[in-house]
């Protein structure tokens, strides 16, 4: 099972309920062609192909260019992507728990590299709020509300 770089310098978990069906929330997150529809901070994002372990789509957030491959889907309930920017290494798991008062969305991701070594303090607080606004913008975009 693939998973983030738990030796990463920067590693960042976070997680949200979202009151709405698992179906509408795993196909918000993993239809990632749509993804600048519902999330301000992603500009742009390019993919073809089917949502499988080997597809590759390239983004652009936060000014970064990113090109991600996908190495694990388990529909549902969990997915896996990564890949290099700017020198920086992501991998990033995200997993989807359905409960009787929603879906638990659990977020993980690990970063590292020679731009990430040369201040993890800053590295550290821009993947948490990254990551904190990914989880309240696909909060929203599933419920229609920003609580």
């Amino acid at each position: 099972m693939a998973g983030i770089d738990t030796t990463a310098p920067v590693i960042s978990r976070h997680e949200t309920l979202v009151d709405a069906p698992l179906r509408t929330v795993w196909e918000l997150q993993t239809g990632i062609g749509d993804w600048p529809t519902w999330n301000p901070d992603i500009e742009s994002v390019t993919v073809d192909g089917p949502l499988e372990a080997g597809l590759t789509f390239d983004w652009r957030t936060h000014g970064l260019d990113i090109h991600s491959t996908v190495q694990e889907v388990d529909a549902p309930h969990r997915i896996v992507w990564g890949g290099p920017s700017g020198g920086i290494t992501g991998v990033h798991v995200w997993t989807f728990t359905e409960r009787p008062d929603g879906v638990l969305v659990h977020t993980e991701e690990s970063w590292d590299g020679e731009p990430i070594r040369a201040n993890v303090d800053a590295m550290q607080a821009a993947l948490d709020a990254s990551l904190v606004a990914w989880l309240g913008h696909l909060r929203t975009a599933a419920t229609g509300s920003t609580r």
